[in-house]
């Protein structure tokens, strides 16, 4: 009997950690939701998205970044102590990941330049929450713009 419950006690947090990197690696093959309509990809209804465009949900709104952050966004993600890794840039879009050290998931990073705005979107590619790494992102950005 003890030697079940100790088997018990064993796999349960062996099982949970091997999801989590089934999940991690899962998140590696997707790639950033891009434009849609011309705008950034709507959040979903899991609470691991942030988006600053119109018609976002308050559970899911940030604020937008001043327009004038948009020349120096590449720069300042490159300087960054975070380990951000740019995918796309277009004149009015950029796509950039950030891959989370442990389990290895990757979250999407967006921008897209509007007339006197730059619009910012974070997401988690895989999960239901995200312990606030995406707020945390979000936060690191607005923290560049001051």
């Amino acid at each position: 009997m003890i030697r079940a419950i100790l088997l018990i006690l064993i796999a349960i947090p062996l099982l949970g950690t091997g999801y989590f990197f089934f999940l991690g690696n899962q998140s590696q093959g997707g790639s950033s939701p891009g434009l849609v309509d011309g705008k950034l990809s709507p959040c979903p209804s899991s609470p691991n998205c942030l988006s600053s465009e119109d018609g976002t949900p308050d559970s899911h709104k940030t604020d937008p970044l001043p327009l004038e952050f948009w020349p120096s966004i590449v720069d300042s993600l490159n300087a960054s102590e975070r380990t951000f890794e740019i995918v796309t840039v277009e004149d009015t879009y950029i796509a950039v990941t950030e891959k989370s050290a442990f389990f290895g998931f990757v979250d999407d990073l967006e921008f897209r330049l509007a007339e006197d705005v730059v619009h910012i979107r974070s997401a988690s590619r895989v999960g239901y929450g995200d312990q606030g790494a995406n707020a945390a992102r979000v936060e690191a950005v607005q923290a560049m713009v001051e």
